[in-house]
């Protein structure tokens, strides 16, 4: 584990600890921020901890073209069921994000500092969010960053008061990077919800060649 002073690099992934943190220390500016996600690296730290930074192997990650939409999604999609925007409402996607109770979590990740760099990044179009609305009221959103030029987004965090919500978000998003010529979505860590919409683990190895490393 390597800790980061304040010159603005990170050792090679390659370098990481089996646990899938790879260095501490540093900053969150957006330099550093865009630099690591360039890299495959992740900040992902809680508040009584240091500022850890992460590559895990494997790597959850879901192909445009392996999205799973179920015949029940299918329907919401038919009847209009949620209002879906993009980049209209960054800040409280983030900060319901962190706000929001979580099954087995007893606080958040997504500190104050952590809000107001992406906050920063977002104002610079790195940044960004899916808000997803039924009766004019924020049900549910995601925010990521999206690497243009590596044709990869790294989706950080979502949230839902309502079932299907995320879902319906996280589908629409990923229809619309598709038209932009995103290949990959990077999901960072194993999780059901994103299994069933056909995310799946790869190699470090094979994340980092996706980023053109």
């Amino acid at each position: 584990m390597h800790l980061l002073d304040n010159t603005l690099s990170f050792p090679h992934p390659e370098q990481t600890h089996e646990t899938g943190i790879l260095a501490l220390g540093g900053d969150l500016s957006p330099e550093r921020l865009i630099l690591a996600y360039q890299n495959g690296i992740f900040p992902w730290y809680s508040d009584d901890e240091p500022l850890l930074w992460w590559s895990p192997d494997p790597r959850m990650v879901l192909f445009h073209d392996e999205l799973k939409v179920s015949k029940s999604m299918r329907k919401l999609f038919r009847d209009q069921k949620f209002k879906v925007t993009f980049n209209q409402d960054f800040e409280s996607v983030i900060r319901t994000c962190a706000e929001i109770p979580r099954q087995g979590q007893d606080g958040t990740w997504i500190t104050e500092e952590m809000i107001q760099s992406y906050l920063k990044l977002h104002q610079m179009g790195f940044a960004q969010s899916v808000e997803v609305y039924e009766n004019e009221k924020l049900v549910a959103g995601l925010y990521g960053i999206n690497l243009k030029e590596k044709a990869v987004f790294c989706g950080e965090s979502m949230f839902t008061k309502i079932s299907n919500a995320s879902k319906y978000g996280f589908i629409s998003l990923i229809e619309k990077l598709k038209e932009e010529g995103v290949q990959l979505i990077d999901c960072q860590i194993y999780t059901a919800h994103l299994a069933s919409l056909g995310a799946k683990e790869i190699s470090r190895e094979a994340f980092l060649s996706h980023l053109g490393l």
